[in-house]
């Protein structure tokens, strides 16, 4: 925002008209300045529609968040899942949409990764040979893996780093145990879990010159779900049931079972109506503070009556089924349009009127919950209405602005200019009374040269 235009000179004249000068300077600048304090005040109003439009924006994708959270609860029916043991079976949702329950008993191994150590320790890690030929073959599963150990290679740390190079899903590292006379041994571990084969031959093809232990080839995660056997590579399970992401921790016990539980949870809807309440009222709030008397720089603005339009639109939705309006899952307007959530009138619903609730939120695209976009029209932050409105309050701010620099140049130059004249005047001024002075002091002389006395009482 410009800044209006420096104070206006003082005039520091020498007639006794000095002061009336001064006055004339000033109020000139002050007339010519008219226009530019009404640029100023337009200026200082479109900066507050800017502050409170971005509030508004704020808020409306708060609304538009809640609504879409609710299509989403309503597409996949607020399924929770609960684990009868998370120490055994940790599990989340991960989209299912169906009320179920899952046993899953004999978890008889848990998948880890393969990781052997050199048979044999070496006296050094950087000069103590590891093959005769300088050519080993890495085995990880189904895969092999030529080394070929360049000069000054030959040795653990180059071997080591032979290893990490060849990105085998593997990765090495030296040991050095402290103890005896041959303390450095190499390390190998396979990146992923699961049963595999790793080795680390001397001679291509021939597992007998294995270098490495044999004590640790991976396991796979074993158990049964609902009585049927499944083996995984992995303890992290995706695939099995779908919607759902479940992570064998430990085995069990001889006999247990851990209980998966998929079910519809009005908590979670409970808490996302709350949420959906608490922004509306925010909204509203908002909008109410720019309408009717009172209203302040955004009344009459066609995005308060967009906003009003759209809150009326979510409280005046109609569904299908048992579950038709808003009002229905305990969401109540008081007579000051001030909304509240019922938790007691939703947590009374039957079980058939809140399995139909998921009906009338519907998902993003349909039902209550596609309601989100409309309020996405207004307060995307790239293509939205606000959007749009803000970037034209930028323009009218810069335009107002070059006016005012405009204007501002004008004032200046017309204040100087004036000041100078105003300078000639009263020196002029001051000039001319001098020579009054001087003249009446001469009549005075002549007249008590001729008359012995003085006449004039006049200047």
């Amino acid at each position: 925002m410009s800044t209006s235009p420096t104070a206006p000179l003082v005039f520091t004249g020498v007639s006794q008209f000095s002061s009336d000068l001064q006055t004339i300077l000033s109020r000139a600048v002050s007339i010519a300045s008219i226009p530019l304090r009404t640029l100023q005040n337009e200026q200082t109003t479109l900066l507050a529609k800017k502050q409170l439009m971005a509030g508004i924006r704020t808020t409306v994708e708060d609304v538009s968040s809640a609504v879409k959270a609710l299509g989403t609860l309503g597409a996949s029916r607020s399924i929770s899942v609960l684990s009868s043991n998370a120490n055994r079976v940790s599990v989340t949702n991960n989209g299912a949409t169906t009320p179920a329950v899952h046993t899953i008993t004999d978890i008889t191994s848990v998948a880890k990764a393969a990781s052997e150590t050199s048979a044999s320790g070496y006296a050094t890690a950087d000069t103590t040979s590891v093959d005769a030929d300088s050519t080993l073959e890495l085995v990880l599963g189904a895969s092999t893996y030529t080394i070929t150990l360049a000069a000054g290679q030959d040795n653990l740390n180059g071997l080591r780093d032979a290893i990490n190079n060849l990105g085998a899903g593997v990765s090495a590292t030296v040991l050095n145990t402290g103890t005896g006379g041959t303390p450095y041994y190499l390390s190998v571990t396979a990146n992923s879990p699961g049963a595999t084969t790793l080795q680390l031959r001397g001679t291509a093809g021939d597992g007998g010159t294995n270098i490495l232990t044999s004590a640790n080839q991976g396991a796979n995660a074993v158990f049964k779900l609902n009585g049927l056997s499944v083996t995984k590579s992995d303890n992290i399970v995706t695939d099995v049931i779908p919607g759902v992401t479940f992570t064998i921790v430990s085995t069990t016990t001889a006999g247990e079972s851990v209980t998966l539980s998929l079910a519809s949870d009005r908590a979670t809807l409970a808490t996302a109506l709350d949420t959906l309440t608490q922004n509306y009222n925010a909204l509203r709030e908002q909008v109410v503070k720019q309408v009717g008397k009172g209203a302040g720089p955004l009344a009459g603005d066609f995005i308060i009556r967009l906003v009003q339009e759209e809150l009326r639109g979510l409280t005046t939705y109609r569904g299908t089924g048992s579950i038709k309006a808003l009002a229905d899952l305990g969401f109540e307007l008081a007579s000051d349009g001030k909304a509240s959530f019922n938790s007691t009138k939703f947590y009374s619903l039957s079980s058939s009127d809140f399995s139909a609730s998921f009906t009338f939120l519907g998902s993003t695209t349909t039902g209550f919950g596609a309601l989100h976009s409309d309020f996405s029209t207004i307060s995307d932050p790239v293509s939205g209405l606000i959007k749009t409105q803000q970037n034209q309050y930028d323009a009218a701010d810069l335009r107002i602005t070059n006016q005012i620099d405009a204007l501002t140049k004008r004032i200046d130059f017309m204040r100087t200019s004036l000041s100078r004249q105003l300078q000639q005047a009263d020196s002029l001024l001051a000039q001319l009374a001098s020579q009054q002075n001087l003249i009446s002091a001469s009549l005075r002389s002549v007249e008590l040269l001729l008359y012995g006395k003085q006449t004039t009482t006049g200047r």
